[in-house]
C-alpha cells in the first residue's frame, strides 16, 4: 500500500471527525450524560459531551491521587503529542517495508485518531468558548482553556440493551447496566477498528 493511499485514509477521518465535532460544538450546548440526546433512534443516539481525560472519562489523576487534574491534563497531552510522530514512523516504516496492507490500514486508522483527539486536546480550549448551557463560539484567545487544556468532544452512543443485574450479585445486584453505554467520536471509532483489525487478523499482519 503506497504512502499516499495511506495519507488519504488519515485525511478523510480526520476530515470527517473534526466536521462533526466542530458542527456540534457550534450548534448545541453539553448534553446530560445519556439523556436530552440531540438525535435518539433508542439503540443509536448522537449527544454532545466533553471528556477531559481518557477513555470512559477516566483521569490520570484519577489513578494518581497526589497529581491535580490540571497537571494530568497536561500530562495526558504531552503524552498525545508524543505518540503521534512514533505512530507515524512506524506507518513509514511498514511502508518501507511493504508489510502487510491490512497493518499499515490498521496504522493509518490508529494514527488519523490520535491525530483527532490531540487536535481537541490542544486547541478547542483555546479557540472555542465554554458549551456548558451555552452554544460555543469560535473566538480564538478567548476559549474556556488555554492551549493543551482543551476537551475532546464525544457524541455516538449506542445503548442497544438494558437489563438490571440479579439481587444475589455481590457490589453491582439490582443495579442497572447498558451495553454499549461510553460516548465516542470518529476518532475514537478509527482507533478502536485499528486496534481491533490487529488482533483479529494478527497471524496475517505479523507472521
Amino acid at each position: 500500500m503506497s504512502f499516499n493511499k495511506s495519507i488519504l485514509i488519515i485525511f478523510c477521518i480526520l476530515l470527517i471527525d473534526q466536521f462533526s465535532k466542530i458542527y456540534i460544538k457550534l450548534h448545541f450546548p453539553l448534553t446530560l450524560y445519556s439523556s436530552d440526546a440531540l438525535m435518539d433512534w433508542g439503540w443509536f443516539k448522537i449527544l454532545f459531551v466533553e471528556n477531559k481525560g481518557m477513555a470512559w472519562g477516566a483521569k490520570i489523576s484519577d489513578f494518581i491521587p497526589f497529581i491535580s487534574e490540571r497537571v494530568g491534563k497536561f500530562i495526558l497531552t504531552s503524552v498525545r503529542i508524543m505518540a503521534v510522530p512514533l505512530i507515524f514512523y512506524w506507518l513509514n516504516d511498514s511502508i518501507k517495508k511493504r508489510e502487510n496492507k491490512l497493518l499499515i490500514i490498521s496504522i493509518s486508522l490508529v494514527l488519523a485518531g490520535a491525530i483527532g483527539n490531540l487536535i481537541d486536546s490542544v486547541f478547542y480550549g483555546y479557540l472555542f468558548t465554554d458549551s456548558y448551557l451555552n452554544i460555543a463560539t469560535f473566538s480564538p484567545g478567548n476559549g474556556y482553556e488555554s492551549l493543551l487544556y482543551g476537551h475532546v468532544v464525544d457524541m455516538l452512543q449506542f445503548p442497544m440493551v438494558t437489563w438490571n443485574w440479579p439481587s444475589w450479585i455481590p457490589y453491582i445486584g439490582g443495579e442497572s447496566f447498558t451495553f454499549f453505554e461510553p460516548v465516542f467520536n470518529i476518532a475514537d471509532t478509527a482507533i478502536s477498528t485499528g486496534v481491533g483489525i490487529m488482533i483479529v487478523f494478527n497471524k496475517r499482519i505479523f507472521p
